[in-house]
């Protein structure tokens, strides 16, 4: 390979720079920007907004030219967007990812990407750039939509299974574990700001979801973050992207940059004097593939190579990566699809059917007062549905979801409103529905307050659809945005300064409650919000996140009784956003300091979550009260279903170190198990925990189980737990490179 084909493989070339307007090829493109090949195709189905057999022809084509007009004949590796759903016409929308981490069920999420999988195979895609290990912990960021929450443990868990899904037996699509790393711990909560935060808190917390999905399900490729880590951009850290990720951890696959994050080391961070710097530090780092197109790679490199600013030797290691990809895919020996067969996988009913079963299972019941829900339809004479998230179908869909990525642009699809599930079983039971949109996401109008409040005032219950609408979002700052009515709040580009509901929402919410009427607010929202007052006010608070086309169908699942809710936060609620951080395994200080008129506790804790029947907790029984630091202990606690509806119980396991060398969280998530039981079942929850998941890094930043006493906890949430068991650890021990487990493991019996 000449040093320019070489390079080239390391470049990629987004749909429009390749397709006409009409979507078909632009062939003089086509013979200038792949003549020497490539290494990516960015989103030609997603970005080129082909339906799946227009995706899956195009595609084919550039793989046709690639194979037989270049001289080395080397095919493409085309990628696409799926962080809820393929991100293109047709594929199936999801819950976004806070709603799926809302289940607590890796399993689900396995199911949820085995899916996407094969929708992505149909259009002859091999890459995915998903899923999203960041931490939640600023709820100002708009991206807290699209993470597992604020747990490392609970992030780790629910990606592997993501992974799993996405990869199967490693003859599926190459997940991509973003952002590396640290990505939710930017300044001010901004999206792409510094983070500044201590090596100890960055590997036990920002890495520990990529190093425990790498080691235990062989994550194909990682993406770069956008921001610097105590002055040096994650996508010129070789520290990070070398070191630590291929030399600690093993790490074989392909680092690909998140879009223009090359181009960013000078436009953004400053810290290279040019396109050709930029690219040089990159590759050096080890950042094998620039993306979504060629800018700082390309002849930049090639320029690089010859004058002597940058070993070949580096660019062939990165280039040995992309084509070992390539081989593993099987793009060397078959890159072309079935266009006849691209439409099969979408539009089917199991996929219809999985993700109204994963919306239904995200939602999460955080009030429920003198068990107001759930509704009995035959008892309604008159239902009033209010709120703007209560008939748009785009306000149901994460921002990484194809209708709702681009605020500006309308695209038909086709999806299930929580109106028109309502209506739905009004039409079944006999009651009336009465709907007013009273007010828009955004934008100062009360105008239809009255309207609103009167469909209200002669209804047996009034709900409430609030939240904040969700896109990815970089436009300028504009004064008038205060009065447009739909202006995303949540999602990329679209962080915020306070977390009250946007607009005159809560005002709307009062108006309704002035009128008498019981009131019921769903929340269809990416990010927790100030709802404090509707706390103390409403007798029932539902929380349905984003939950996809279907999501309409699980909310009314859930409020008349079809369904019973076995959500719970991925996330605390705090009380205002003056309390953050709020998180539940901060630091003792941290956690138990509070500010003036504000209590430390958030105003509804990590894994939070009612049902509409109870469970009981026996006392959690150790195998052993001493444990080496290189063995197991087994922790037992069997949970009974003891009211009368079948439900599902989130039986969640907590670690503390007492009195250790170095301050600690107050606890930690170590284990959790999601079951079903019917009514008066019990069943045992058998956890088997290695010591190592007790390591920490010491005064020397070695790995180490530390002695001591410990206390293994178990409940219902964060803050609500039903039963401790105390152990010790006799002595002292570092964990080696290859002896750390990352996963509880769990087994579950029923109890006859």
């Amino acid at each position: 390979m000449t040093i320019t084909e070489k390079v080239a493989q390391l470049g990629s070339v987004n749909a429009n720079k390749l397709l006409d307007d009409d979507g078909s090829l632009d062939r003089e493109a086509v013979e200038k920007l792949l003549e020497n090949g490539i290494g990516h195709l960015t989103r030609l189905g997603g970005e080129g907004s082909l339906p799946p057999r227009e995706a899956a022809k195009r595609t084919n084509e550039l793989q046709d030219y690639l194979g037989n007009e270049t001289r080395l004949g080397i095919p493409a590796i085309p990628h696409e967007e799926c962080l809820s759903g393929y991100m293109g016409p047709s594929g199936t929308t999801f819950p976004q990812m806070i709603g799926v981490a809302s289940t607590w069920s890796p399993d689900l999420v396995a199911e949820i990407t085995d899916t996407i999988r094969g929708q992505l195979e149909a259009i002859g895609t091999t890459h995915a750039l998903s899923p999203v290990l960041d931490i939640a912990r600023d709820l100002r960021w708009g991206r807290v939509e699209e993470t597992f929450g604020e747990d490392p443990y609970l992030v780790a868990a629910m990606a592997r299974g993501y992974v799993n899904g996405l990869q199967g037996d490693g003859d599926g699509i190459s997940a991509t574990l973003k952002h590396f790393a640290g990505h939710g711990a930017g300044e001010g909560g901004k999206n792409r700001s510094s983070v500044n935060v201590g090596r100890r808190e960055l590997r036990e917390t920002h890495l520990f979801p990529f190093e425990a999905v790498i080691k235990t399900a062989d994550a194909e490729s990682v993406m770069n973050a956008y921001h610097d880590i105590d002055g040096i951009p994650c996508a010129s850290d070789e520290w990070l992207l070398t070191d630590v990720l291929r030399g600690e951890w093993g790490f074989d696959g392909t680092v690909v940059s998140d879009y223009y994050s090359v181009e960013f080391l000078q436009s953004e961070h400053g810290v290279a004097a040019s396109k050709q710097a930029a690219g040089v530090m990159a590759v050096e780092a080890g950042l094998d593939v620039e993306l979504p197109y060629t800018d700082c790679y390309g002849d930049h490199l090639v320029n690089a190579v010859e004058d002597g600013n940058v070993a070949e030797a580096t660019v062939d290691t990165a280039v040995r990566r992309v084509l070992r990809a390539k081989a593993e895919k099987g793009l060397l020996d078959e890159p072309t699809v079935d266009v006849d067969a691209a439409d099969a996988p979408f539009n089917t009913e199991s996929a219809r059917e999985l993700t109204t079963r994963a919306a239904r299972e995200s939602m999460t019941l955080l009030k429920n007062e003198d068990d107001f829900l759930p509704f009995d339809g035959e008892e309604l004479n008159a239902v009033a549905v209010v709120g703007p998230k209560a008939d748009n179908a785009q306000e149901l869909m994460g921002d990484y979801a194809y209708p709702a990525h681009y605020p500006t642009e309308e695209v038909d699809f086709d999806a299930t409103t929580p109106l028109d599930a309502i209506e739905a079983r009004g039409e079944h039971a006999g009651f009336d529905v009465r709907y007013e949109q009273g007010c828009t996401t955004t934008g100062s109008s009360t105008e239809n307050f009255d309207s609103a409040a009167e469909a209200a005032e002669d209804a047996d219950v009034a709900i409430t659809f609030v939240g904040a609408r969700s896109a990815v979002d970089f436009s300028d700052i504009d004064e008038k945005q205060a009065d447009l009515p739909s202006v995303p709040t949540s999602g990329e580009g679209c962080d915020v300064v306070d977390l009250d509901l946007p607009g005159v929402q809560q005002e709307l919410v009062e108006r309704v409650h002035e009128t008498g009427t019981p009131l019921v607010v769903v929340v269809v929202s990416g990010k927790p919000h100030s709802v404090e007052w509707i706390v103390e006010e409403a007798p029932a608070l539902l929380y349905a996140w984003l939950p996809g086309e279907r999501g309409g169908e699980g909310i009314a699942e859930v409020l008349f009784g079809e369904h019973n809710p076995g959500g719970r936060l991925p996330v605390s609620i705090p009380r205002s956003v003056g309390q953050l951080p709020v998180y539940y395994n901060r630091k003792p200080n941290t956690a138990n300091e509070e500010h003036v008129y504000t209590a430390s506790t958030p105003l509804y804790p990590f894994g939070h979550g009612l049902s509409y029947t109870d469970f009981e907790y026996g006392d959690l029984s150790l195998s052993t009260d001493s444990l080496a630091p290189s063995g197991r202990v087994s922790a037992e606690v069997t949970v009974s279903n003891s009211g009368d509806r079948d439900g599902h119980e989130v039986v969640q396991l907590y670690a503390s170190a007492k009195s250790p060398s170095q301050a600690r969280p107050v606890q930690e998530l170590v284990g959790f198990e999601r079951i079903s039981l019917v009514a008066g079942e019990s069943k045992r929850v058998t956890f088997e925990i290695d010591a190592s998941q007790l390591a920490f890094h010491d005064r020397d930043m070695n790995l180490a189980v530390e002695r001591g006493p410990y206390e293994l906890r178990v409940g219902r949430s964060a803050s609500d737990i039903v039963s401790t068991a105390a152990f010790d650890v006799p002595t002292t021990k570092e964990v080696p490179a290859t002896g750390r487990s990352y996963f509880t493991t769990t087994r579950v019996e029923t109890v006859e």
